[in-house]
């Protein structure tokens, strides 16, 4: 574990504003630690060892556990982070609690059962289990195909609703079998003469359609399987895919539960002060910064105008937001280069760069354009602390 020291602690009135912070591109690189993450806990860590204000981290990640993902952070950054200071893509599916004692397939890979029953569902079905109740559904890959016939079952409990918590291994199989669920209506191994419209509820996290590695080109996000599983539902049945819920950022509705989780910070610290400004920092124009304008853009609207229905990515309030402002800040440590800013966005042709977000998001250019634009989160911290009268030093 990193040690560094912290800055003396200074007489400060509870805080009331609070931090949105991404990992990737902005505290880490792959598994090695930015320097600046480092500088910048330093201010925001007292001389107990505590945050001086509210801190949640906010991912796309999806394919780990939360406190697995907690225990990373603290390693690397040197100081305690807990789980419910972390954010995963699907993190707020806890919120639809109507699903949770529904019979659910689930998508993804890593241990997505141990993610499911960890955001409350109770009951879920993997791809596997489903693959082998129905081996005759898999096709695709001829080496897995049966040599013979078996007999088909009708003791199968019928499906009731469909997770993606992130891409699959085996897109072929995943796309084929949550075809099979929709289009029967649960029962894949009976099949229906007319496809039941609307289909089966699905909830799905991490729209990122591209990400970066360590490859000099964008690698598939989960963004491009939704788009897959979209197409095909389109061609098939001529009807569009409907989601009951749409999560990470930069839906609305992950920074409506981060924002509920920055509240519980604070509460439990004993700042009374409710939190009325939060800032967002990431390195990414496309999810981190456009979330956080969408996010400012509906809590300005709300305060004036009562709050917007905004669809499956929309909010599922639990209580009024406190906070009044969202502001969004871009660092230069991940994928945001200043020295070409369209690099987010590769161009085929010239012209102008296609828009990466989901079919659902409304697009606005003005959504990507942030706030403030800092080398690092460093600079970011120092940049909040002094437009909120804090001390640095």
């Amino acid at each position: 574990m990193y040690a560094w020291f912290v800055l003396p602690s200074f007489s400060q009135s509870p805080p009331t504003f609070g931090f949105l912070l991404d990992i990737d591109g902005v505290l880490v690189r792959g598994h090695r630690v930015i320097p600046a993450a480092l500088e910048a806990f330093r201010r925001l860590v007292n001389s107990q060892g505590q945050l001086r204000v509210p801190v949640v981290f906010v991912t796309n990640a999806g394919n780990i556990l939360q406190h697995s993902k907690a225990q990373e952070l603290s390693a690397l950054l040197g100081c305690e982070v807990d789980a419910d200071q972390v954010i995963l893509s699907h993190s707020p599916m806890k919120l639809f609690s109507e699903y949770h004692e529904k019979r659910m397939l689930v998508s993804g890979q890593g241990p997505v059962v141990e993610n499911a029953q960890g955001l409350g569902f109770r009951n879920v079905v993997t791809m596997d289990e489903l693959r082998m109740a129905f081996p005759l559904l898999d096709m695709v890959d001829l080496e897995r195909r049966l040599k013979t016939t078996p007999l088909l079952r009708n003791d199968f409990p019928r499906i009731e609703g469909v997770l993606l918590l992130g891409e699959p291994v085996r897109w072929e199989t995943s796309l084929q079998l949550i075809m099979d669920v929709l289009l029967s209506n649960g029962s894949p191994g009976a099949g229906l003469a007319t496809p039941p419209y609307p289909h089966l509820p699905v909830l799905a996290s991490n729209m990122d359609l591209l990400w970066m590695a360590e490859a000099k080109m964008p690698r598939f996000g989960h963004g491009t399987f939704l788009l897959c599983l979209e197409a095909i539902y389109q061609k098939v049945t001529g009807k569009e895919l409907r989601y009951e819920g749409l999560m990470g950022k930069p839906s609305i509705l992950t920074y409506q539960y981060a924002e509920d989780l920055i509240r519980r910070q604070a509460e439990r610290r004993g700042w009374a002060a409710p939190i009325r400004k939060l800032y967002a920092v990431g390195d990414n124009p496309m999810s981190d910064v456009y979330g956080a304008n969408l996010f400012h853009q509906y809590l300005q609207k709300a305060t004036h105008d009562g709050a917007p229905e905004l669809g499956a990515g929309g909010p599922r309030q639990q209580q009024p937001s406190a906070s009044q402002s969202c502001i969004s800040i871009l660092v230069c440590t991940g994928v945001y280069n200043p020295r070409n800013p369209q690099s987010t966005e590769p161009v085929l042709g010239g012209g102008e760069p296609p828009f990466h977000g989901h079919r659902d998001l409304c697009f606005s250019p003005g959504l990507m354009e942030a706030s403030h634009v800092v080398n690092d989160v460093n600079e970011a911290v120092q940049l909040v602390f002094r437009k909120e009268g804090w001390a640095l030093e």
